[in-house]
Protein backbone atom coordinates (compact mmCIF):
# COMPACT_ATOMS: atom_id res chain seq x y z
CA UNK A 1 0.00 0.00 0.00
CA UNK A 2 1.61 3.35 -1.17
CA UNK A 3 1.34 5.56 1.75
CA UNK A 4 0.86 9.23 1.33
CA UNK A 5 4.49 11.14 1.98
CA UNK A 6 4.82 14.84 2.60
CA UNK A 7 7.88 16.85 2.72
CA UNK A 8 8.05 20.27 4.21
CA UNK A 9 12.33 21.33 3.25
CA UNK A 10 14.20 24.13 1.83
CA UNK A 11 16.46 24.80 -0.77
CA UNK A 12 19.49 25.13 1.53
CA UNK A 13 18.79 22.15 4.09
CA UNK A 14 21.19 19.51 3.88
CA UNK A 15 18.61 16.99 6.02
CA UNK A 16 15.90 17.64 3.84
CA UNK A 17 18.13 16.42 0.75
CA UNK A 18 18.89 13.35 2.41
CA UNK A 19 15.24 12.46 3.79
CA UNK A 20 14.22 13.00 -0.26
CA UNK A 21 17.23 11.30 -1.58
CA UNK A 22 16.39 8.04 1.02
CA UNK A 23 12.64 8.02 -0.31
CA UNK A 24 13.63 8.50 -3.82
CA UNK A 25 16.07 5.23 -3.48
CA UNK A 26 13.39 3.46 -1.73
CA UNK A 27 10.99 4.58 -4.28
CA UNK A 28 8.39 6.47 -2.12
CA UNK A 29 6.61 9.02 -4.01
CA UNK A 30 6.14 12.13 -2.09
CA UNK A 31 5.44 15.78 -2.47
CA UNK A 32 7.98 18.10 -1.48
CA UNK A 33 6.59 21.53 -0.12
CA UNK A 34 9.45 24.34 -0.47
CA UNK A 35 8.38 26.09 3.03
CA UNK A 36 11.60 28.95 2.22
CA UNK A 37 8.60 30.03 -0.86
CA UNK A 38 5.65 28.78 -0.30
CA UNK A 39 4.57 31.04 3.14
CA UNK A 40 0.82 28.73 3.43
CA UNK A 41 2.70 25.41 3.36
CA UNK A 42 5.01 27.10 5.98
CA UNK A 43 2.33 27.47 8.28
CA UNK A 44 0.52 24.16 7.23
CA UNK A 45 3.87 22.67 8.84
CA UNK A 46 3.97 24.43 11.63
CA UNK A 47 0.71 23.86 12.58
CA UNK A 48 1.22 20.03 12.02
CA UNK A 49 4.31 19.84 13.59
CA UNK A 50 4.50 22.90 16.78
CA UNK A 51 8.08 23.76 14.95
CA UNK A 52 9.18 25.83 12.51
CA UNK A 53 13.05 23.74 11.55
CA UNK A 54 13.13 21.22 8.68
CA UNK A 55 12.60 18.32 7.30
CA UNK A 56 8.81 17.86 8.51
CA UNK A 57 7.70 14.51 7.07
CA UNK A 58 3.84 13.88 7.37
CA UNK A 59 3.23 10.28 6.86
CA UNK A 60 -0.18 9.81 6.64
CA UNK A 61 -0.56 11.86 9.40
CA UNK A 62 2.19 10.79 11.43
CA UNK A 63 4.48 13.90 11.92
CA UNK A 64 8.52 13.17 12.17
CA UNK A 65 10.08 16.03 12.72
CA UNK A 66 14.00 16.00 11.07
CA UNK A 67 15.62 13.04 9.39
CA UNK A 68 14.44 10.44 11.17
CA UNK A 69 15.59 7.32 9.09
CA UNK A 70 14.24 4.42 11.21
CA UNK A 71 11.05 5.92 12.27
CA UNK A 72 10.43 6.61 7.99
CA UNK A 73 11.30 2.82 7.57
CA UNK A 74 8.85 2.16 10.93
CA UNK A 75 6.35 3.79 9.28
CA UNK A 76 6.77 2.99 5.50
CA UNK A 77 7.26 -0.87 6.14
CA UNK A 78 10.99 -0.81 4.19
Amino acid sequence: MNKKVIIYSTKTCPYCRLAKEFLKNNNIDFIDYDVGENREKLEEMIKKSGQIGVPVIDIEGEIIVGFDKERIKEILGI
